[in-house]
């Protein structure tokens, strides 16, 4: 049975809204809560409407109070009334705590980054052996931009395993969601979590956990399937901006979402000015006059034969390879697997993909 989980777009504080890049003169469909009909808006009435989304929980039984507008699955509905439904992909799964791990000692903790956002992020360390700091892998999780989350049970798993065996800490950002913060929102807060971060130089920054075990000259980005999207850009935006304080390596880039052939309906609805093609340089990295400034010595493309993006991420690759950019790209693929298999089982090739990562992380 498939489940949804329903939000309803209430008001919040202007001041924690973003500035939307996309300034155009096309136009969106906003869902009104006292219409029945979309009203059409220019973006950028829409940029100074944004701040007046976010997600509530409601009952389940009010999905049957007005009608779907708008249906991507097995992402999201938006209905007539202002509620965005979730799919529940993957059953219930409630957010799992932070703690100690019985069985591999990693200990985890959550921050706030930003409290004007409501951006926050989990952190995990492994069982501290040495006084000698750790590299720092920075993470994006998946869910095509709209679900997922770090405090759930399959980064929770992901993360007790990754970290002991690269010996790292690792933060997974909370970034906000789509569509009621609309794309690039997302990618911005992964770059105001880059500069938290950096603000950790010195060993003065807000959390104790990045100052006493993180080494900020030995930084990984990291995200699977809409998380290799955003590492992507976080790497673009850290070569582009005088970022100082944080040494980004490379990037591990697993199953990476970016635009195929066809105009993508789900991104031009959550991203509103983007034409949802090949022409967005948010989803194809060809078209990115600043992909030569990209931060990182060098990047891990990961593909999986039977996945769906598989080609997707072999054109990724190929478009490092060939850019002017300077660095080495590797491309990885795992055989008879789907599309981010190593978050949701342990086997042998799950494993061997983590380590696979691991050693891309502590190569001299």
């Amino acid at each position: 049975m498939t489940h949804l989980t329903s939000y309803l777009l209430t008001s919040r504080s202007a001041s924690s809204s973003l500035p939307h890049p996309r300034e155009s003169g096309s136009t969106i469909a906003v869902i009104k809560a006292s219409s029945s009909s979309p009203i059409l808006l220019s973006v950028r009435e829409c940029n100074l409407l944004r701040s007046l989304f976010s997600s509530s929980p409601m009952d389940q039984s009010s999905a049957a109070q007005g009608h779907a507008t708008h249906d991507f699955p097995p992402f999201f509905k938006v209905y007539s009334d202002g509620r965005v439904e979730r799919y529940k992909m993957f059953g219930e799964d409630e957010r799992v705590p932070a703690g100690e791990d019985s069985v591999t000692g990693v200990r985890s903790k959550d921050v706030i980054i930003s409290s004007e956002t409501g951006v926050s992020a989990r952190i995990w360390i492994p069982r501290m052996y040495t006084t000698r700091k750790l590299p720092l892998l920075i993470h994006y999780h998946g869910g095509g931009f709209c679900v997922g989350s770090p405090f759930d049970s399959v980064g929770e798993r992901f993360f007790s395993r990754i970290v002991p065996k690269a010996n790292v800490v690792a933060i997974s950002i909370d970034y906000r969601l789509a569509p009621e913060n609309p794309l690039p929102t997302a990618h911005e807060d992964a770059f105001g979590a880059l500069k938290w971060l950096a603000s950790h130089s010195g060993g003065h920054g807000p959390e104790p956990w990045i100052n006493e075990y993180a080494d900020l000259h030995r930084t990984f980005l990291s995200g699977e399937s809409a998380g290799g999207n955003i590492a992507h850009y976080a790497a673009i935006r850290a070569g582009t901006t005088s970022l100082t304080g944080l040494r980004i390596v490379g990037s591990i880039v697993v199953h990476p979402f970016f635009v195929g052939k066809e105009p993508d309906k789900m991104i031009m609805f959550m991203c509103p000015g983007s034409p949802g093609t090949e022409e967005d340089p948010l989803i194809n990295p060809a078209v990115d006059p600043n992909l030569p400034a990209m931060a990182g010595e060098r990047v891990l493309v990961c593909i999986a034969e039977r996945d769906g993006l598989r080609d997707r991420g072999v054109k990724y690759y190929e478009t490092l390879r060939d850019s002017q950019w300077t660095g080495k790209v590797e491309l990885e693929e795992t055989f008879e697997e789907d599309h981010c298999f190593h978050m949701f089982k342990r086997t042998d090739k799950a494993d061997q993909l983590l380590q696979r990562m691991a050693d891309f992380i502590n190569r001299d």
